[in-house]
């Protein structure tokens, strides 16, 4: 059974960083894209930035040049680095995993930004 667990959030104030890590279990293959979405509360779940097999990577407008997504060398692992954080980033965090049009997802992590 696959599973995605995310790690790294919490509260951090305006301007600071956080690190989200993300580890996928009972696998055996590799997925054809990873990425982050979030969702803030009483908005819809959107994609922060997603990295796919040969490193193609996207990222929302509202994240480029502050944040960071990565690969692990197994490729069953994603990291966001997130600098220069902001109050609107404020929402949880959920790691996804895409393997032949199928999406998985992980449990989510809270970041929480003040001001």
């Amino acid at each position: 059974q696959v599973q995605l667990v995310e790690s790294g959030g919490g509260l951090a104030q305006a301007g600071g960083s956080l690190r989200l890590s993300c580890v996928a279990t009972g696998i055996r293959f590799s997925f054809d894209a990873m990425g982050w979405y979030r969702q803030a509360p009483g908005k819809e779940r959107e994609l922060v930035a997603i990295i796919a097999n040969g490193a193609n990577i996207r990222y929302s407008d509202s994240v480029k040049e502050r944040f960071s997504i990565s690969r692990g060398n197994a490729n069953n692992r994603v990291y966001l680095q997130m600098n220069s954080l902001k109050p609107e980033d404020t929402a949880v965090y959920y790691c996804n995993g895409k393997f032949r049009g199928r999406d998985s997802w992980g449990q989510g992590t809270q970041v929480t930004v003040s001001s």
